[in-house]
């Protein structure tokens, strides 16, 4: 009986050991966390749940403290263990919603915290704060659809301006290169022309080679007329020098 007692008493003092010990990690960590010195205050807390690991008091203000560090990532999800519990208070889990889309929200992730801040207030509706942050939420998302809806619009005018340069550049080089054709076309079309041309020309020129023209021939006629009245002159003159000589006959 009295073994039994001292062992209960034992085991108590042990619990009450550690509790003290627990919260003494937790307060020296809320006194860091007051001086702003949030790495310390996140190494006392860690230190705490080392001793309880589902202590709440530790779980929450190490999701604080990682917050207060922009390790945002690592205190959402501190956070998400917390609401994840089943014997924790609605206030405690209200704070951990409001808290964890307070990291969303500096995550850029506005969806998401919008949920958590519904979540939180379902929780505690009164809460004016929460009610504050999800108004702020709602308008940062309209106003992230309204940029996107206008950089999309930018966007489709701006690939509607290309295509359009491109369909006038296209039709600028097929109009540039049917004049080119064109232009093919009716030098190869004149050079085919002119090879007709020539050819139909050649047996004529040829002809006309051949032939003397009429004034060329009279020409010629006359040339030889002339020629053959100086001949005829010419005898005639001889003819009658020899007439005119003398002949001696020797004896």
């Amino acid at each position: 009986m009295n073994k039994g007692i001292l062992l209960l008493t034992f085991g108590l003092l042990c619990s009450l050991l550690n509790a003290q010990s627990e919260r003494k990690f937790v307060r020296q960590g809320n006194k860091n966390f007051e001086q702003k010195a949030y790495t310390e205050s996140e190494i006392k807390y860690r230190k705490a749940m080392e001793e309880k690991s589902d202590y709440y008091d530790a779980l929450y203000n190490l999701g604080d403290a990682l917050y207060k560090q922009e390790n945002y990532q690592d205190a959402i999800e501190q956070f998400q263990s917390i609401v994840r519990q089943e014997d924790i208070s609605e206030d405690i889990k209200a704070k951990a919603y409001h808290n964890m889309g307070n990291a969303l929200l500096e995550s850029k992730k506005l969806k998401e915290s919008i949920e958590a801040y519904k979540n939180s207030l379902k929780l505690n509706p009164d809460d004016i704060e929460t009610k504050h942050n999800l108004t702020y939420a709602m308008n940062q998302l309209q106003k992230q659809k309204n940029q996107d809806k206008k950089n999309q619009n930018k966007q489709k005018q701006k690939d509607k301006n290309n295509q359009d340069q491109k369909n006038k550049n296209n039709k600028d080089q097929n109009k540039k290169d049917q004049q080119q054709n064109n232009q093919k076309q009716n030098q190869q079309k004149q050079d085919k022309q002119d090879k007709e041309q020539q050819q139909k020309n050649q047996p004529q020129q040829q002809e006309q080679q051949g032939k003397i023209s009429k004034e060329e021939a009279k020409r010629l006629l006359q040339a030889l007329e002339n020629d053959e009245k100086k001949l005829q002159e010419k005898l005639k003159k001889k003819k009658a020098k020899s007439k005119s000589v003398k002949v001696t006959k020797d004896w």
